[in-house]
């Protein structure tokens, strides 16, 4: 991604749509059957369309999103109209210059270069723009906002008069809707997990006691995420269900057996060390053994993908404390078994 940014000019494509004010359609009465009368209204709409007041609108805005840190190559008819001028001895073409020069040159050629940048019979122009993703700090949606409030504020565009569309937007929204559902898939996780332990042991506060460390472990990897100011993306942000899926597996192994080997010993401290010398020594191994499978992703090129298995292990790695230190903590201090 850093070589497509530095080399090919951005990797994400980001379209700016300006639209135009529409000619009336009663400015011009022709005979419908009248095909040269047809052809000259169409030559007279290309040539009278390209005014000055389009070209610097265009021109304004091409320049500014160049301008733009986290934005790489950007095309227009603004790029055309820069090699038209060089190829003219540098000398700027005038507006019914343009219009001639759109009318006469070969569909093919018109099809070619200048109408993915420019549509007359919508009167609206497009300005193509690619992003680059490996930019340090960058903040998609923070972007898009710049954009929109500089286009109003510095650019003296109306809401109506442009669009942003594109691959950019498209997964801006879906990450914008990634940490939505995040946080509303933790909360319903939570009380899932909750009713999961209260079906299976049938004991309010023993139900309580499980569902913390689990959600300690991700909220705690959640903020290391947070204080590295690591981006949250379509890998980083599956972390946390990832560390309670896994992590809730060791407090149903530990607190199973703690109750079994409790109706037993009758002993919370004694029933500890029990567990820690048996299930404990299980979920350690375990835990390390998936720590270790995860950390392999660290060998690898691909930055989010590196960034999952780093921060995979690490919250596997909380889990396994939490669960060995903080729950058996809260067994001895709660002692949801009752006392004996």
């Amino acid at each position: 991604m850093k070589l497509i940014d530095e080399k090919l000019g951005g990797t994400t494509p980001l379209e700016v749509i300006i639209k135009f004010p529409k000619k009336n359609k009663n400015d011009d009465v022709v005979d419908e059957n009248d095909d040269w009368g047809e052809n000259e209204t169409q030559d007279d709409g290309s040539k009278y369309w390209f005014t000055k007041d389009k070209i610097d609108k265009i021109d304004k805005v091409h320049k500014y999103l160049d301008s733009l840190p986290a934005v790489g190559k950007v095309l227009s008819f603004s790029s055309i109209i820069q090699v038209a001028t060089q190829l003219n001895d540098n000398k700027p073409l005038g507006s019914l210059e343009m219009g001639v020069l759109y009318s006469k040159i070969p569909d093919s050629i018109r099809k070619e270069i200048v109408d993915p940048y420019i549509s007359i019979p919508d009167s609206e122009a497009r300005i193509s723009v690619r992003i680059k993703d490996s930019e340090e700090g960058l903040r998609r949606n923070e972007l898009i906002k710049q954009i929109k409030y500089d286009l109003v504020n510095k650019i003296e565009l109306n809401e109506e008069e442009y669009r942003l569309s594109g691959v950019f937007i498209l997964f801006n929204n879906l990450l914008q809707s990634l940490f939505k559902s995040q946080i509303l898939t933790l909360g319903f996780v939570m009380i899932g997990i909750f009713a999961m332990f209260f079906i299976l042991f049938k004991n309010i506060k023993l139900s309580l006691i499980g569902v913390v460390p689990n959600f300690i472990a991700a909220f705690f990897i959640l903020g290391i995420i947070g204080i590295a100011k690591i981006p949250l993306d379509m890998m980083t942000i599956t972390i946390a269900a990832i560390t309670i899926g896994i992590a809730v597996d060791n407090s149903i192994h530990y607190i199973y057996r703690f109750k079994e080997e409790y109706s037993n010993i009758n002993d919370y401290k004694l029933t500890l060390k029990k567990c820690h010398s048996t299930v404990g020594v299980a979920i350690l191994n375990t835990s390390i053994t998936i720590v270790l499978g995860f950390s392999i992703l660290i060998l690898s090129n691909f930055i989010p993908t590196m960034y999952f298995g780093i921060f995979t292990g690490v919250a596997m790695f909380l889990a396994m404390i939490s669960v060995l230190t903080l729950l058996p903590a809260l067994l001895l201090v709660f002692q949801p078994f009752g006392n004996k």
